[in-house]
């Protein structure tokens, strides 16, 4: 999913996203609901109307932008008050009011009111948080209920719950198998990618998909590079957000078939061949008029350089989907493992 935090993927408007054949967004709700608040949203008909987007919408619920960029904030059994980064106004987010809020945004999946637990942390911290998470798991369904899983326009909505845990696998098993007895429509790996060890984020998915509905979507959280969707996918992850390819081409490193490529670099200062020939919106530009465009402060470079990271990273979700469609998955994965982003990538049977 290309993150659009504030309603939009910086540097690309909705009709680009469409000619990538883009099929799903994410927002965020803490932001949205700083800025520009819930009223205006609500007024035109929800995210789709406000964004004039078509397709999909996943919010994401803000319990770490929460933790993360609030001035200040403190975490009780109720909720979160914290103070907005923006102007210092002080908020309380709970269980109910993050489902109400993501009712009046209208996205078609919201995700529920979590802790996501600082990493390092002890196992008694990580069980007190999830503990905590899993009682605002069901607040948050009940809320949900209430709503009539519906959003204010009228749309039907999909809450998915989140298992916690942090590296500690009998907490992963206990929180994954409370959380799937809620029976939520869709369920997310979270507190994974936040500082630990490579072998850690895969052990903690593993424990945690194993025991999730394999009818219903799985969701890893904030996971990344190429090669993470890769090994997520071969542990049965279904969807993924992170702002890498977005963050990183705007500072000069394009994802593409051929490997990371940092533009910016002096080697291709007359280079002109395409930057991808593949990909339909880069095929017309080469890598010396982009490196210009992104030196010279060019908005349109940092728009095409967007373009064509986030080409590479739809294509490669279409591309596994694909093989898993023609069960030829194995076959793929050999061949996505002899290239240029296969040395990171780590298989399940190495964990």
């Amino acid at each position: 999913m290309p993150v659009g935090t504030q309603g939009s993927v910086k540097t690309l408007s909705q009709e680009d996203l469409e000619t990538l054949d883009a099929r799903i967004l994410l927002g965020n709700t803490y932001h949205l609901y700083l800025r520009p608040g819930t009223s205006l949203i609500e007024a035109a008909g929800g995210l789709h109307g406000f964004m004039g987007w078509d397709r999909a919408i996943l919010t994401d619920s803000g319990g770490f932008q929460v933790r993360s960029l609030a001035a200040l904030n403190k975490v009780t059994d109720e909720g979160v008050v914290f103070q907005s980064h923006i102007d210092g106004s002080k908020h309380l987010f709970t269980s109910e009011s993050v489902v109400r809020t993501q009712h009046l945004l209208g996205s078609d999946i919201m995700m529920m009111w979590d802790e996501c637990t600082a990493f390092p942390c002890s196992e008694e911290e990580a069980r007190q948080s999830g503990e905590r998470t899993l009682r605002w798991g069901a607040d948050c369904l009940e809320a949900y209920d209430a709503l009539g899983r519906r959003s204010a326009a009228g749309q039907s909505q999909a809450l998915f719950g989140i298992v916690q845990g942090s590296v500690f696998p009998a907490l992963r098993e206990r929180f994954a198998d409370e959380t799937v007895a809620m029976n939520f429509p869709g369920y997310a790996v979270g507190g994974t990618c936040i500082g630990e060890r490579k072998p850690e984020t895969w052990q903690a998915v593993e424990t945690v998909v194993e025991r999730l509905p394999r009818d219903k979507p799985r969701y890893m959280m904030g996971s990344g590079p190429p090669e993470d969707l890769v090994d997520g996918v071969s542990r049965g992850i279904d969807m993924f957000d992170c702002v890498v390819p977005t963050r990183n081409a705007r500072n000069g490193t394009i994802f593409t078939r051929d490997g990371r490529v940092n533009i910016r670099s002096a080697r291709f200062k007359d280079d002109l061949s395409p930057v991808d020939e593949t990909c339909p919106s880069m095929a017309r530009y080469s890598r010396a008029y982009l490196r210009h465009l992104l030196h010279a402060g060019e908005v349109s470079g940092l728009r095409l350089a967007t373009l064509c990271s986030l080409n590479y990273f739809l294509e490669l979700m279409r591309n596994m989907r694909q093989a898993i469609i023609d069960q030829t998955f194995g076959a793929w994965l050999t061949d996505f493992r002899a290239g240029p982003y296969g040395s990171s990538a780590v298989t399940p049977a190495e964990g």
